[in-house]
């Protein structure tokens, strides 16, 4: 298969995916599709190399979160507002569905760690592993995080129902 069409296949599977993993992180929905376009150029120019690593899902999730960091560092001055604006819905849905709201909430409660943490493990259905090499973190820290943020939105969840 050519590196075109094997890096178009594997986009077009993931772009969804990744769209949605920073949605949940707390970036909307319109700067997600342009920082995982940004972070898949970066690998379409490297695709020899992410597609010879060990793991090519976790070299691209930590590609996106380095660029969403890097874009958070910086003032942006090549955007002007407009009077039309694009309509605001995700292209997969994911603003209709009904618990939205419960789950942004919850992991709003969340610091920036155990987020991450979650929504990679549960919204990109990444291992424990990849988590790991996505964030630089060991293993068993992927585990106490994750652990750890689910007891807090249990306990907030709790503290909600008794009020």
């Amino acid at each position: 298969m050519e590196v075109g069409e094997e890096f178009a296949s594997y986009m077009s599977a993931r772009w969804t995916g990744l769209v949605r993993s920073l949605v949940m992180l707390g970036c909307e929905a319109h700067e997600a599709e342009d920082v995982v376009q940004t972070a898949l150029v970066r690998c379409y120019s490297a695709w020899d190399r992410v597609s010879r690593a060990d793991d090519p899902d976790a070299y691209v999730y930590r590609s996106v979160l380095n660029v969403w960091a890097k874009s958070r560092r910086r003032r942006w001055w090549g955007e002007r507002p407009t009077k039309v604006l694009p309509d605001p819905g995700m292209a997969d849905g994911a603003e209709a569905v009904p618990v939205r709201r419960d789950i942004e909430r919850a992991l709003g409660r969340l610091s920036s760690e155990h987020r991450a943490v979650l929504v990679l493990r549960f919204v990109a259905d990444l291992s424990e592993a990849q988590v790991a090499e996505v964030l630089g973190i060991p293993p068993g820290t992927v585990k106490s995080r994750t652990a750890r943020a689910i007891a807090r939105i249990d306990l907030a969840d709790l503290r909600e129902e008794l009020s």
